[in-house]
């Protein structure tokens, strides 16, 4: 069974969530506020964490940066009544591997979250990889998210270490835009395929 850190400030629709995601099978940890949040996060072993952007407390992407900061690579995914494109990047930039926009349908909840844990267990797999892949003195590690060439180590996030290893398993094949935002973000997360560029 999963486990859910569900991070939503509004009641009514954090209690519907509680109830319909368990009735998927999900066992769910509510909370309402961000610095609540990170201290549960911290006391738990979660699977993915539904995080909504404004709270109090600390908002979510300061949540999704701190996270991410201290290597969490948990899946987070930011559910939000912010529908603006940028602010939707600027999640995504801050760590987040989807969101959903307020008011949204449960089903494409549902579809979004297994969607993520495709993605995460795809990164997982060591099929075509040995978790890792060197060339020309650099080195991409794709459990730690770690790189390293020339210029020193570096961190990488889960979506830039995601696109090397879809073309690392591609190489000599031409690989498309759009292949590349299905694989990795899934279906349509950004509203043009230049994203990739």
């Amino acid at each position: 069974m999963k486990t859910v850190l569900l991070v939503e400030d509004d009641r009514n629709l954090a209690e519907g969530l509680v109830l319909n995601l368990e009735a998927e099978g999900y066992q769910v940890v509510h909370v309402a506020d961000g610095l609540i949040a990170l201290d549960t996060f911290r006391r738990g072993n979660f699977d993915i964490v539904l995080l909504d952007i404004m709270l109090p407390g600390k908002d979510g992407l300061a949540i999704c940066k701190e996270l991410r900061q201290h290597g969490y690579t948990i899946p987070i995914l930011f559910l939000t009544a912010r529908d603006e494109t940028e602010q939707k990047v600027e999640g995504l930039l801050a760590g987040g591997d989807d969101y959903i926009t307020k008011p949204f349908d449960m089903q494409e909840l549902l579809a979004r979250m297994q969607g993520v844990f495709r993605r995460v267990a795809w990164l997982a797999t060591e099929d075509t990889l040995s978790g890792s892949y060197e060339w020309d003195g650099r080195k991409i590690d794709f459990k730690t998210f770690q790189a390293t060439g020339p210029g020193g180590p570096s961190e990488l996030t889960r979506k830039e270490c995601m696109v090397v290893k879809y073309l690392v398993e591609r190489e000599g094949q031409v690989v498309s835009r759009d292949q590349l935002l299905d694989a990795v973000w899934g279906y349509h997360i950004y509203p043009t395929n230049r994203t990739i560029d």
